[in-house]
């Protein structure tokens, strides 16, 4: 077998869209979302495989800035649109893809790769490590009530159109990207994909929902959401789909739930990705009859130990070496002495001095944002303490004030 591996040119974008539609079981996207995806296309960091005048293998990445503890805004590559096809498993095409594609960003200057994964297995051999987690609710709101904050009651809720609603979502969006770690804040044409509405994915629901939330005149919120009618021999028991939700304060957002909750004809709310510290927990009267799951999200890994490390803050002053193991980006593997002072300030560099801890760059990947935890990692054998009480050191420092979180897929 001869292939190639070349960057994916304009001209070859619906042959290269479509081998990985079919790597993905063959369904095609709606016409929306498939022009969506090729509007935000980077053609200078998409990458295709191609054996003879067929196209084998993908993989992509989008150029953004993710959240990191204490608020910095980090060149980060959002890897993306990875397929190979089922004629040509296990010939090593995916490593070649992540090889070219992990170079790639180091020359770029990237600190930090993230993906979405469709199975976590494949990419912790690359050192990406699952960094954050989403939580999943099905609400029973016929026995469930809300305990809302003063000032609930001086929000006010109105519907909007799809073409308002894109502006105002998106203003709401990025003055929230600081605050929490795991987000990436957006380019040009983004902020179209979380309104784009086929109805062959709505799954019986209603066409989307926009509802904003103003206080004297200023947008504080919005939540998307669609309907899934549904009777019984009592009833209704509809069903309320919350795609998106997201406020600037706690009133605001309280008035966004009460609302979803008095949606005539319905029993349920589901909500599949929200963070796992999201205050609605506190808000409701019996989180049992929530039905809450998790599961992973974002995974992430460093490309460039060092700048990474020096990008966030920490909780306290730190004065620690690593010694990381990674065998995929060599130029990582190492020692490494991590400092901050008491602002969070960091220093990472190169030392020879003696380690404190040794773990790979995929445990590091997973504690980077501060939602998993190092002492955790330890306790699971993936992280060795070579000094007594370096674990504790790191766990406290690394942790982040909320939960790591992905808003929106990409």
């Amino acid at each position: 077998m001869t292939t190639e591996l070349r960057v994916l040119q304009p001209s070859e974008w619906n042959q290269w869209f479509s081998s990985l539609e079919l790597a993905f079981g063959g369904s095609q996207e709606p016409a929306e979302q498939r022009e969506q995806y090729r509007s935000v296309t980077e053609y200078e960091r998409s990458i295709g495989i191609w054996d003879g005048d067929d196209v084998v293998a993908t993989t992509g990445a989008f150029t953004f800035r993710l959240a990191v503890p204490g608020g910095a805004l980090v060149p980060a590559a959002g890897v993306t649109m990875v397929s190979v096809a089922s004629t040509h498993r296990r010939r090593g095409l995916l490593t070649s893809m992540m090889r070219r594609q992990l170079d790639d960003v180091r020359a770029l200057g990237e600190p930090i790769a993230v993906l979405t994964a469709s199975e976590p297995e494949i990419y912790g051999r690359f050192g990406y490590g699952a960094a954050t987690r989403q939580m999943s609710l099905a609400i029973d709101t016929d026995r469930v009530r809300l305990s809302v904050p003063e000032g609930t009651d001086g929000v006010r809720l109105r519907y909007a159109r799809k073409d308002e609603a894109v502006d105002a979502c998106e203003s709401v969006y990025a003055r929230l990207v600081p605050g929490r770690p795991g987000t990436p804040a957006h380019g040009p044409g983004w902020e179209r994909k979380s309104l784009i509405d086929p109805e062959s994915s709505r799954a019986g629901g209603s066409a989307l929902q926009c509802l904003l939330a103003e206080r004297d005149g200023e947008l504080v919120g919005y939540t998307n959401y669609h309907i899934k009618p549904d009777w019984d021999n009592a009833g209704p028991k509809g069903r309320i789909v919350v795609s998106d939700l997201a406020a600037l304060d706690p009133a605001a957002y309280a008035a966004l739930w009460r609302f979803l909750f008095a949606i005539d004809l319905t029993s349920t709310i589901e909500a599949r990705n929200r963070p796992t510290d999201d205050a609605v927990l506190h808000l409701v009267s019996d989180v049992r009859r929530c039905d809450i799951r998790q599961r992973d999200s974002l995974h992430l890994r460093l490309v460039d130990v060092g700048a990474a490390l020096e990008a966030r803050t920490y909780r306290g002053p730190l004065d620690l070496v690593f010694e990381v193991e990674d065998a995929f980006c060599p130029w990582n593997a190492g020692r490494w002495r991590l400092t901050a002072d008491a602002k969070g300030g960091a220093s990472c560099k190169r030392t020879e001095d003696a380690a404190d801890l040794a773990l790979s760059v995929r445990e590091l990947g997973t504690a980077y944002l501060g939602g998993e935890s190092l002492g955790s990692l330890a306790l699971a054998g993936r992280v060795r303490e070579l000094r007594a009480g370096a674990v504790a050191e790191a766990s406290s420092a690394f942790v982040s004030d909320v939960a790591p979180w992905l808003p929106r897929g990409f």
